[in-house]
C-alpha cells in the first residue's frame, strides 16, 4: 500500500476506515463487479488462458520438464487482471517471471504489514509518523507507477479520439475505461480535494510526470490500484492452493476429471477452454474451488473492525467504543462445529455431503472474501478465473505432482 512522505496512505475500498469515504469509493463501481457484468469479461480471460497454454506447451510439455506450476498460476492471475483492467497483459506469462517488481513489492509489503497489524503503536510510529515517513521515503511506488503509466496511455487514446484521430475499439471497454467514464459522469464520486491529494508531486517528490495525477483521475487511480493489489495476488494464492491439493490427493483430481468428461459427453464443453456457463454449476468443480478458498485465505490476519461509540455486545461480551475487534479467516474457516472435525484437511466432498441447506451454511461461514458491507468486490471475478482455469488444466493436460506429462489430444 503506498504511504507518502507525509505518512498518509492511498485511500482504497479495502483499507478506508471512514464509512462515508468507503461508500463514495465503492458505490459508483460496485455494479461493475456483479456476476452479470463480470461474465462479459470472459473473453479477456480466454485470451490469457491461450497465452498460458502456449507457454506451458512451448516450455515444458514436449520436453517433460519439471517446473513450479504455482509460479505460473500467479503469473496467470496477474495477467488476467491486467487484461481485464487495461486490455493489456503485464507480460508475466510471456517472460515467465516477475515484471516491474510487482510481485516483490506486494510480498515485501505483506511481510512488513503483518507485524504492524499486531503492534498498532509501532504502525503509528513507523508508518504514519510524518518525520519517519519523510526519512523513509514513499512505498508502493512501483505499482503506482504502473497504474499511472496505463492511465496516461489511455488518456492519450481518449484525447486522440476526441480530436477525431482515432477510435477506441469495442474490445477496449475494459475496467479502466469504465472507471474513467464513472469518474466523469457519476456525481457521487467525491471531488478528492482533501484525502486523495495524497496523489501529488508534493507527497511523492520522485514522481515521474505521469504520476502527477489530476483531480479527475484520482478516483480511477485508487480503483485501479486496488485491482492490481487485491485482484491478482489473492486469486493466485487460491489457485495455487486448489491445484496443489488436487495434485496431492490424486483421487480428487481423478473425480474432477471424470465430472468434466461426463459434462462433455452430456452437455458439450467448449475445448480447449470451457465457458463459464458450461462449468459454473458443476458440483465437484464447485466443491474443489470452495475448498481451496476455505483452506488458504490469502489474507490470514484478522479482519478488524472498530467498535462504534456507545459500545456493542458480541456473543455476550460487551466491548466499549473504540475497541478493535477482529476475526481471522484462517481460524473462522476451520471452525470444527461448522466444517467438521477434519476442518484442517482437504476434502471437497464436505461441500456435497448434506444437501443444499448445509451447503448454504458452509458458504455463509467462509470469511475468505470478508462479509457485510466490506465483502470483496472482486469475488465474482476470482471465481470466473478459478473455475475456468482449473477446469481447462484438468481437462486438457495429464497432470502429476511432479510435472505436466503431456497435452491430451482428445479433441
Amino acid at each position: 500500500m503506498p504511504f507518502s512522505k507525509t505518512g498518509s496512505a492511498l485511500p482504497a475500498v479495502f483499507n478506508t476506515r471512514d464509512e462515508a469515504m468507503h461508500k463514495q469509493l465503492k458505490n459508483p463501481i460496485a455494479p461493475m463487479f456483479s456476476l452479470s457484468n463480470t461474465i462479459t469479461h470472459e473473453n479477456f480471460v480466454n485470451q490469457v488462458l491461450q497465452v498460458l497454454f502456449h507457454q506451458l506447451d512451448r516450455r515444458f510439455v514436449d520436453s517433460h520438464t519439471t517446473f513450479d506450476l504455482g509460479n505460473w498460476l500467479q503469473y496467470f492471475a496477474f495477467d488476467v487482471m491486467g487484461t481485464l483492467t487495461f486490455s493489456k497483459r503485464y507480460g508475466f506469462l510471456e517472460k515467465g517471471q516477475d515484471v516491474n517488481g510487482m510481485l516483490e513489492t506486494i510480498w515485501n509489503y505483506m511481510t512488513d504489514a503483518a507485524p504492524f497489524t499486531q503492534i498498532p503503536w509501532l504502525d503509528d510510529l513507523w508508518r504514519k509518523n510524518r518525520l519517519v515517513a519523510t526519512l523513509r521515503g514513499s512505498t508502493g511506488f512501483s505499482i503506482l507507477q504502473v497504474v499511472s503509466d496505463f492511465i496516461g496511455e489511455r488518456q492519450q487514446k481518449v484525447h486522440a479520439n476526441e480530436k477525431g484521430e482515432g477510435k477506441v475499439p469495442p474490445q477496449d471497454r475494459d475496467m479502466l475505461s469504465r472507471f474513467l467514464e464513472i469518474a466523469q459522469t457519476n456525481e457521487s464520486v467525491p471531488p478528492w480535494s482533501d484525502k486523495l491529494a495524497f496523489l501529488s508531486s508534493r507527497s511523492f517528490p520522485v514522481m515521474t510526470p505521469s504520476l502527477t495525477i489530476s483531480r479527475y483521475l484520482r478516483a480511477p487511480t485508487a480503483w485501479t490500484f486496488s485491482n492490481i493489489i487485491a485482484g491478482s495476488d489473492s486469486t493466485g494464492v487460491v489457485l495455487k492452493t486448489t491445484m496443489y491439493n488436487l495434485l496431492a490427493h490424486p483421487s480428487t483430481v481423478q473425480r474432477l476429471y471424470e465430472e468434466l468428461l461426463t459434462a462433455e459427453r452430456t452437455q458439450h464443453l467448449t475445448r480447449p477452454f470451457p465457458t463459464w456457463t458450461e462449468v459454473c454449476d458443476l458440483p465437484y468443480l464447485d466443491a474443489c474451488i470452495n475448498e481451496g478458498v476455505r483452506l488458504h485465505p490469502p489474507f490470514c490476519l484478522p479482519f478488524e473492525r472498530v467498535v462504534p461509540d456507545g459500545g456493542i455486545t458480541v456473543c455476550g461480551h460487551f466491548f466499549s467504543g473504540g475497541t478493535v475487534v477482529g476475526m481471522s479467516p484462517w481460524v473462522v474457516n476451520r471452525h470444527r462445529p461448522t466444517f467438521g472435525e477434519d476442518a484442517d484437511r482437504w476434502r471437497p466432498e464436505r461441500w456435497l455431503a448434506q444437501g443444499a441447506e448445509h451447503r448454504k451454511k458452509l458458504d455463509s461461514s467462509v470469511l475468505t472474501f470478508g462479509a457485510g458491507r466490506r465483502v470483496c468486490l472482486g469475488k465474482n471475478i476470482a471465481f470466473l478465473e478459478m473455475k475456468k482455469l482449473v477446469a481447462a488444466l484438468v481437462l486438457n493436460y495429464e497432470v502429476s505432482n511432479r510435472l505436466l506429462l503431456h497435452r491430451m489430444s482428445t479433441y
